[in-house]
């Protein structure tokens, strides 16, 4: 498509939004553009960090658990951003009202995923191991369960569309 058609087909949209929906699709660029921004930053800080820490400073070493961390979990930072935008974006294209809360469980998840790896056992207690693993477990059994619905209702929707066709 090109960009006048993509733009026709958006004011097309458009003029059948009420003010609520308006509002949520404004608010929701907002977002993305804020988004854009912390990813652009975190990605510089991220480049600026291995380039001087790392590189530089002679200390770039790959067995070293600190800096792992610290490049990991950086990564991880700018991977979370990413994924929460693509989630604001998926929800623009589908002219969706409401996240999917698969996607912020995922989010949920990932960012636990990040304090997993940035983590210094040294200095954890058992007490904050113990309700982070739980917290994962959790989130992960969520997950499941919404996978598992997700999936029941595709293929309800797969038998509706074969009697339809019947």
């Amino acid at each position: 498509m090109s960009m006048r058609s993509d733009w026709n087909a958006f004011l097309d949209r458009w003029a059948i939004l009420t003010l609520y929906q308006r509002f949520e699709q404004v608010a929701t660029l907002a977002l993305s553009f804020l988004l854009i921004v912390v990813i652009l930053a975190s990605i510089w800080n991220l480049f600026i960090r291995i380039l001087f820490d790392l590189i530089l400073a002679g200390s770039l070493d790959p067995t070293d658990f600190q800096s792992f961390q610290m490049v990991f979990g950086a990564i991880f930072t700018v991977i979370i951003a990413l994924e929460f935008k693509r989630s604001i974006v998926v929800s623009l294209e589908t002219h969706d009202t409401v996240f999917h809360v698969r996607i912020v469980v995922l989010v949920a998840l990932l960012a636990l995923l990040r304090k997993f790896i940035i983590l210094d056992l040294s200095k954890t207690d058992a007490a904050t191991l113990a309700a982070l693993g739980f917290s994962t477990l959790a989130l992960g059994g969520l997950f499941w369960i919404i996978r598992q619905q997700d999936e029941t209702r595709a293929a309800a929707r797969k038998i509706e569309a074969n009697q339809g066709t019947e």
